[in-house]
């Protein structure tokens, strides 16, 4: 879902692949050249995705944003193309004609100049970014769990946005009334509390909710 006021400008083209994650304060500005976004990509707060209608060769610049892409806080991006499963830091810049391949990563706060490419399994970094090492294994991995654990927490902040006013107020009490933390915080902050093993909940506690089925 997109918010309408992350709009900026009116979209001449936008196309969309099951968006799981999108901010309202992140901004998208496909004012004179089209913007993809594919599946299980997620773009973080304050990140500015713009185009370019042409660069001085000629070379028409949409930005292409890949599948389980991951986006960082402050990241801006311009006419470039980030492939599936890349990884891209916060408040890292990606100028005109920059291709991140599969499984690339920029660095948080690299500058990345026009028309670079950067290999995939790489890390590049700096202002101008470089090539720093090649990912290993584990951090490839990464990138691919960063999209899916931003993928699940979308779902979780949908399930929170649809409910009701009366929902939320009464959980509200719920969770005050028995705050708990987990055993190994508890554990070190030398706390035991207790804890009903189970908290059923009135079937009329909520107007308008339908009686739960007997079992």
């Amino acid at each position: 879902m997109i918010s309408p006021s992350s709009f900026a400008a009116e979209l001449e083209e936008y196309q969309l692949q099951k968006l799981r994650r999108w901010p309202e304060v992140a901004i998208c500005k496909g004012d004179v050249n089209s913007i993809r976004v594919g599946s299980g990509t997620n773009i973080q707060d304050n990140s500015l995705v713009h185009v370019a209608k042409s660069n001085l060769s000629g070379k028409v610049l949409p930005t292409i944003i890949g599948d389980n892409v991951t986006i960082g806080h402050s990241a801006v991006l311009h006419g470039c193309t980030v492939e599936d499963e890349a990884f891209v830091g916060m408040g890292a810049t990606l100028l005109d004609g920059v291709v991140v391949e599969k499984n690339g990563m920029v660095a948080a706060g690299a500058l990345v100049r026009q028309n670079t490419r950067i290999p995939c399994g790489e890390v590049w970094g700096g202002n101008p970014a470089k090539f720093l090492r090649k990912l290993t294994e584990e951090e490839i991995a990464f990138i691919t769990q960063s999209a899916t654990n931003y993928s699940n927490l979308a779902q979780v902040h949908a399930a929170e946005n649809a409910k009701s006013f009366d929902e939320i107020e009464f959980e509200k009490v719920l969770r005050k009334k028995f705050a708990r933390r987990d055993e190994e915080y508890d554990s070190m902050i030398g706390v035991v509390r207790e804890v009903p093993p189970e908290l059923i909940l009135p079937d009329n506690i909520l107007q308008n909710k339908s009686p739960k089925p007997t079992q």
